[in-house]
């Protein structure tokens, strides 16, 4: 058998009766984050609800930077409707157990008066969550609180293990397949970067914002104003994704390579072990008080800002860099996905069946090693779709030159229809290519966009995004609190809640090392070694 060398062949090959079955089992987890916002509209000034459980130790339920923005995780789960009933549990019970408190159903936040009402999130008096606290203040030294409490839906995703023998045999490698699987999650990882501008362009939502999130800067923007302090711009996607936002201009020198897992882990090293003057400015220790973990590029790992990132979930105790460099890639995090402002959950199952097809495509397709020039057309599609995705005849930038959005998405469409047969053929059923013709038709009509529904409310309405938001949030309030538990038994968070209290305790009672002492050791990473998988 010769090596598939195109799309078309490869799942030409996967298609086989003996074969097919290797696509059928992804596994998939989400991570939504949401603001807590009082009855007003105004971020929440409230402790995390106790009754909610420990957030340092709670499976489910816990906080991201902020006190108040919420992080809910749902299992790994290889059905989709498992895995939404299991997240709209975890709303539901959160909900019921937040008293007059909402949340807040869009990405960029709620009316915020200043960065001095924002607080960080607290994680108890423990080594561990101190520390957890402590990167959280450095993040507001080094970059600000605003930009930290944009939310979104982070979309955990990974092949059966039933898949990798079967590509294996397809790949004729004889390389072990836990370097098999590093080097094809870095290639998927790779195709993200190139073809991701598609997520914002179909399921960005935040086209707008409430002009408290830019506390007076001017950003150089074309912003147009709707109702009494609303700024948007008439073609934007995902404003959270442009440079206002979750993106970090800071980091774009970082040259984070994705060739390989080790030229990654080694490039991420670079970035944890270099000094930044700026940073070191700013002080580590003042006095008694900590500002940041340390005067480094990042202090950890998870201040690497990026659309995507490979994943090894770590032991207990163990860095996250050093457990893809032990074991290799297990799974990817998308982290592009806007929170859906029309549905409880933040996301809903279309656009994760389109996530399935979408990366499996980005798996399966050819990819080439990224070039520097390459590089840079992706950042300025991405920037492009962002702000202005929905204008006609936009053009994105290619290897031959500018090519209209809307043509270079038909093409990709083209072959998503092939993976989306696939996935249908493996499970048995058409909701792949159902999925698929739903998106599409969203490249003929952008008016179909999250996008452009949310505008057009707002402009039609000449609604505040504020007043948006606090309408939503009522609404799925009121659905959360009526709705009854669809996968878990009641007990199971409550019991959770209270484990997940008592593991803070013990947790604070076994600590005796000083705290600087822990924070050295926990800093100090291993020499780095040859990465057995990539």
């Amino acid at each position: 058998m010769s090596l598939p060398s195109s799309l078309s062949e490869i799942i030409e090959q996967l298609s086989a009766p003996e074969r097919v079955f290797a696509v059928r089992g992804l596994r998939r987890g989400i991570e939504r984050e949401s603001l807590r916002i009082t009855p007003e509209g105004r971020l929440s000034p409230l402790d995390h609800p106790r009754q909610l459980g420990a957030a340092l130790t709670h499976a489910n339920i816990t906080t991201d930077y902020s006190e108040s923005l919420m992080e809910f995780i749902t299992p790994v789960s290889d059905s989709l409707d498992i895995l939404l009933a299991q997240l709209g549990d975890i709303h539901r019970f959160s909900q019921q157990n937040l008293g007059d408190e909402r949340l807040w159903p869009l990405s960029m936040p709620c009316f915020i008066g200043g960065e001095e009402s924002i607080r960080l999130a607290q994680y108890g008096s423990s080594n561990i969550g101190r520390l957890k606290t402590l990167y959280r203040q450095g993040l507001h030294h080094r970059y600000g609180s605003m930009m930290q409490v944009i939310a979104g839906v982070h979309f955990n995703f990974s092949m059966p293990d039933s898949f990798w023998s079967e590509w294996q045999q397809l790949q004729q490698q004889e390389c072990c397949q836990c370097k098999l699987i590093s080097d094809s999650y870095m290639g998927l990882i790779r195709n993200v970067y190139r073809f991701g501008w598609l997520i914002p362009y179909l399921f960005g939502a935040s086209p707008a914002l409430c002009s408290s999130f830019l506390q007076g800067r001017d950003t150089g923007l074309p912003f147009q104003q709707v109702g009494k302090g609303t700024l948007y711009l008439p073609y934007a996607t995902s404003l959270r994704l442009s440079d206002l936002g979750y993106t970090n201009k800071s980091q774009a020198s970082l040259n984070i390579s994705h060739s390989s897992l080790h030229e990654y882990l080694t490039s991420v090293r670079k970035a944890l072990a270099t000094k930044e003057s700026a940073f070191a400015d700013l002080g580590v220790k003042v006095g008694d008080e900590y500002r940041q973990l340390n005067d480094h590029v990042l202090q950890l790992e998870n201040e690497l800002y990026a659309p995507i990132r490979p994943k090894r979930t770590p032991r207990a105790g163990e860095r996250a860099l050093v457990a893809l460099e032990r074991r290799g890639i297990d799974y990817i995090e998308l982290r592009t996905l806007d929170i859906n402002p029309f549905t409880p959950l933040g996301v809903e199952i279309q656009q994760l069946r389109f996530l399935d097809l979408f990366l499996v495509w980005c798996l399966l397709r050819p990819s080439p090693m990224l070039e520097p020039a390459e590089i840079e057309r992706n950042r300025q599609n991405m920037s492009r779709v962002a702000l202005e995705g929905r204008r006609p005849g936009l053009q994105l930038l290619t290897a031959q030159g500018e090519q209209p959005l809307r043509e270079w998405s038909e093409q990709l469409f083209d072959e998503l229809q092939m993976v989306a047969q696939l996935l249908d053929r493996a499970n048995g059923r058409v909701h792949y290519q159902l999925a698929l013709q739903a998106q599409r038709e969203k490249l003929a009509d952008p008016d179909k966009t999250l996008s452009a529904q949310l505008l057009t409310h707002l402009l039609q309405n000449n609604l505040d995004s504020a007043e948006f938001g606090r309408q939503q949030a009522e609404l799925f309030r009121q659905q959360l609190r009526d709705a009854p538990l669809q996968y878990w038994e009641a007990n199971y968070f409550t019991d959770e809640a209270q484990a997940s209290l008592l593991r803070q305790q013990e947790l604070e009672a076994d600590d005796h090392l000083p705290f600087a002492d822990f924070l050295q050791q926990h800093l100090r990473l291993p020499v780095a070694g040859d990465t057995p998988c990539g």
